[in-house]
C-alpha cells in the first residue's frame, strides 16, 4: 500500500511540472510570435510621417522614395519636355518625369530608386527638366551673306561672295541644324553704290523707261535733229509690238538698256520668277533689237541687297537716277524742261518716261532741255558713255560684260 501511494504521488508531480512546462513554453511562444509580429510590423508595416511641399504625408516604412513618388501620381508635378537642338517641342513628356530635393539636397529619380523613405524626411518634388535630344556634328559649307551701300544711283557688284565652311549640330530625330563655329570664313559679296563723277568734262545723261511706246518715234527723231545720245530702259512685254523702235534706237546709237519684262515690283517675287522677270526681257530685247543688254534699271528703283542676292549674275548694274522729272504726273512741259536745267551737275542721271502713258509733255519739253544743256556746257551722253568717264566703274560694268567667277557663289538669301 505505501508503495502504491509513493508512486500515485510521483506520479502526480511528474504530470504537475509538465502542466507548468507546457505553460511557461506556451507563454514564451507568444511572447516569441507578439516579438516576431512587432518586428514585422516595425520593419514592414510601420507608418512614416514624412513633408511633401510642406505638407505632412504617412507612408508604409521600407517604401522606397521613386515608388512613394509615383503612388501618390507625382504630387502634381508635370513632366519635363523633349527639345530639339533648335529649342522646339519633340514630345510634352519626353523630358525628366519630375524633380526632386530630398532634406534640402538636389536628386535625380534614378537616385530615388535606390532610396527608402526615411521617418522625417522632407521631400520638394516639382515639375520635370526640358531635355535635348541627341546630337551629331558635321561640316558643311557656309554660304557668303550681301553688303550693300546705298545712297549712290548706280550699283554694282565691288566684291564676289565666296562659300566658307562651318560646324553644326544635327539632331538626331529632328534633322534640325544649328551653327556651332565657323572655321573657315565666307567672304561676303558686296553691293556697291555710288555716283558718277566724270572727269575731264561736264557730263549728263538723259534716260527713258517704260518703252518703247508710240511716243518713242518723236524722241528719237528729236534727239537726233539735235545730234545726242540717250539711254532707254525698255520693258520685255513692250517689244512684241513696238520692236521696231527698240531696233532703231540701237541703230542710232542710244543705248539699249532693260526695265525687265512687266514691270513687276521685283522685290514681291521668289528668286526663280525674279530671274525669269530679267531673263525674259533679256531675250525680249534681244529678239528684237540684236543686243542683250546686261544693265538693267529696276522698276520704281527696287531692287535690294536680296535680289542682288538672288541674281546679281546675270546683270551688269542697276541704275537708279539723280533727277526725277515727275513726269508722269504730267506737272507740264515747262516743270519738266525746269526739274532738269535747275538740277543739273556733271555726273547726273535724269528720269523721264517714253511709255507707260501720255507722253505728250516729255515730248514737248525735250528740246529746250537739250538745248538749255548744252547752253550750260554738258555733253548728253548715254549712261555706259558716263560711267567710262568714272574710274570707279570697273571696264566689265561698263562694257556690260560681267561674268560672276568661277570660284564664286551667291549668298543664300
Amino acid at each position: 500500500a505505501n508503495a502504491a501511494g509513493a508512486a500515485s504521488g510521483h506520479a502526480a508531480g511528474e504530470g504537475a511540472v509538465s502542466g507548468k512546462t507546457a505553460i511557461i513554453a506556451a507563454v514564451l511562444g507568444l511572447a516569441m510570435l507578439g516579438v516576431a509580429l512587432f518586428s514585422c510590423y516595425w520593419t514592414m508595416l510601420r507608418p512614416l510621417n514624412v513633408q511633401v511641399n510642406g505638407k505632412d504625408v504617412q507612408v508604409r516604412v521600407g517604401t522606397s522614395a521613386a515608388e512613394f513618388i509615383r503612388n501618390n501620381d507625382y504630387f502634381g508635378a508635370k513632366a519635363g519636355r523633349k527639345l530639339s537642338i533648335g529649342g522646339n517641342v519633340i514630345s510634352e513628356d519626353g523630358g525628366t518625369r519630375y524633380s526632386v530635393a530630398l532634406d534640402g539636397n538636389q536628386k535625380t529619380p534614378q537616385d530615388m530608386e535606390g532610396v527608402n523613405v526615411v521617418d522625417g524626411s522632407s521631400f520638394v518634388v516639382s515639375d520635370g527638366t526640358d531635355v535635348t535630344e541627341g546630337s551629331t556634328e558635321k561640316t558643311v559649307p557656309l554660304a557668303p551673306a550681301v553688303q550693300m551701300e546705298s545712297g549712290g544711283a548706280v550699283q554694282f557688284v565691288s566684291q564676289w561672295g565666296r562659300a566658307g565652311k562651318k560646324v553644326v549640330t544635327v539632331g538626331d530625330e529632328s534633322g534640325e541644324e544649328v551653327d556651332k563655329e565657323v572655321v573657315d570664313p565666307a567672304q561676303d559679296m558686296v553691293i556697291a553704290s555710288r555716283n558718277v563723277k566724270p572727269a575731264g568734262g561736264k557730263y549728263i545723261a538723259l534716260t527713258f523707261d517704260d518703252g518703247p511706246s508710240g511716243y518713242t518715234p518723236d524722241i528719237l527723231k528729236i534727239l537726233k535733229d539735235k545730234g545726242v545720245k540717250a539711254t532707254f530702259y525698255n520693258l520685255g512685254s513692250q517689244e512684241a509690238n513696238y520692236g521696231k523702235y527698240a531696233k532703231q534706237l540701237v541703230e542710232d546709237g542710244h543705248e539699249l538698256a532693260s526695265h525687265t519684262n512687266a514691270h513687276q515690283y521685283l522685290p514681291n517675287l521668289d528668286a526663280n520668277a525674279l530671274r525669269a522677270e530679267i531673263s525674259s526681257a533679256a531675250d525680249a530685247l534681244e529678239s528684237a533689237a540684236g543686243v542683250r543688254p546686261q544693265m538693267i534699271r529696276a522698276p520704281y528703283g527696287a531692287f535690294t541687297s536680296t535680289e542682288w542676292g538672288r541674281a546679281g549674275d546675270i546683270i551688269s548694274c542697276n541704275v537708279l537716277w539723280n533727277i526725277d522729272t515727275l513726269d508722269w504726273k504730267r506737272p507740264g512741259a515747262d516743270a519738266i524742261k525746269a526739274a532738269v536745267l535747275n538740277n543739273a551737275f556733271n555726273g547726273a542721271i535724269v528720269l523721264m518716261h517714253d511709255g507707260g502713258g501720255n507722253r505728250q509733255q516729255d515730248v514737248e519739253a525735250l528740246p529746250g532741255i537739250i538745248d538749255g544743256l548744252k547752253a550750260a556746257g554738258y555733253e548728253l551722253v548715254t549712261v555706259s558713255e558716263l560711267l567710262s568717264h568714272d574710274e570707279q566703274f570697273p571696264k566689265e560694268v561698263v562694257e556690260g560684260t560681267v561674268t560672276m567667277p568661277k570660284d564664286a557663289q551667291l549668298p543664300q538669301v
